[in-house]
């Protein structure tokens, strides 16, 4: 490949080294090569002394990254054993962990279109850029899946219900709601990125920043909290739809027909999986649990049909099984985080050894 093909470019220009995510045209989607490469790359350099900064941004000018390749879990799910796809995520939310845990500044530059996998390798990031361009999403719901890459453990900390409320709709956050959900540190102005790049160069993390944040664009989620944390307060899905249909506001209205095009069995795993996060603690336990969901979801018919509705023939048109939220059993979801003995991720128990090095 040249360096144009190259799905993932690394530079250094002077205390800063640069990841590129390099598929502008599938919208710089990640695929397994594209994660092992970031990680060797964050391996080199953690032991360079002269590596002061990590930089991550996006070829193109749609965004950062729109998330795993999809297509390419479709094709393992429907012809393959799935086994491709298991040792995908494996090693991507390993990445993420590490990256929530790079000694050094890790700087992600989340600029227009941020989705699924895009949030991983950048909203656990140490510093989080935004834009006014920005949309930071985990749509998963959409697609019969359910929000991984750490998605859970950012969203169920998130202020009141709002996590819940992005969860489950995959509703897009613009910069100042990316910011009020913790996704995201910091907004600089898309036509300041070149400068704050450049100047990394040469500058610290902080002294490069306060050259060119400015205070984000107003966003909406400040203005719907009232409904939100009422209405997703609720302990199930069926109860959530209920209280958005009764409230009155449109936006609630809105989001309740939204939930209703999702997966059924999707929507309550998310919920479930958000509940748990919450009291799972550091991001490796809830990683663990994700990887869990993943795998059980892999093998259920809404992953295929939701990808082949919205990638692949794109008649938006989803067949889910079962279709109603009332025919999802509490046993149903149970089965999503059930322990998959050797195969777990392992990420909590790797991370307690590390600290207690006498186990």
């Amino acid at each position: 490949m040249t360096g144009a093909e190259e799905p993932v470019l690394f530079h250094t220009a002077g205390r800063a080294a640069h990841i590129t995510l390099n598929r502008p045209r599938a919208l710089n989607a990640l695929t397994h090569t594209m994660v092992r490469r970031i990680d060797e790359a964050l391996t080199a350099w953690e032991a360079d002394p002269a590596v002061e900064t990590v930089v991550l941004t996006g070829a193109g000018e749609r965004g950062l990254c729109a998330g795993g390749d999809i297509r390419a879990i479709h094709d393992d799910a429907r012809h393959g054993d799935g086994s491709a796809t298991r040792a995908f995520w494996r090693d991507e939310y390993r990445l993420n962990a590490r990256i929530a845990r790079y000694p050094k500044p890790y700087l992600a530059v989340m600029d227009g279109i941020v989705m699924g996998g895009g949030v991983g390798v950048s909203a656990h990031g140490g510093v989080r850029v935004v834009t006014e361009r920005s949309q930071v999403a985990m749509p998963e719901t959409g697609i019969g899946f359910v929000p991984d890459v750490g998605g859970t453990y950012l969203l169920a900390r998130a202020p009141g219900e709002l996590g819940t409320h992005l969860a489950l709709t995959g509703a897009r956050a613009g910069a100042a709601d990316a910011l009020l959900c913790g996704l995201a540190d910091h907004c600089v102005p898309s036509a300041s990125l070149r400068p704050l790049l450049d100047s990394l160069a040469e500058l610290p993390v902080s002294e490069a920043l306060a050259r060119v944040v400015r205070t984000a664009p107003r966003g909406v989620l400040e203005d719907q909290r009232a409904w939100i944390d009422s209405c997703y307060a609720a302990d199930t899905v069926e109860e959530i739809v209920r209280r958005l249909l009764a409230h009155g506001d449109p936006a609630a209205k809105e989001a309740a027909e939204t939930l209703l095009a999702k997966s059924p069995t999707a929507l309550k795993v998310t919920l479930a999986s958000l509940r748990r996060a919450r009291a799972l603690g550091p991001l490796e336990h809830v990683l663990d649990q994700e990887y869990r969901v993943s795998c059980a979801a892999l093998g259920t018919p809404d992953l295929v049909e939701g990808i082949r509705a919205q990638v692949v023939d794109k008649d938006r048109r989803p067949r889910w099984s079962p279709n109603e939220l009332a025919a999802v059993s509490d046993a149903d979801v149970a089965r999503f985080f059930t322990p998959l003995g050797a195969c777990e991720l392992g990420l909590a128990a790797a991370d307690e050894a590390a600290a207690d090095p006498l186990t």
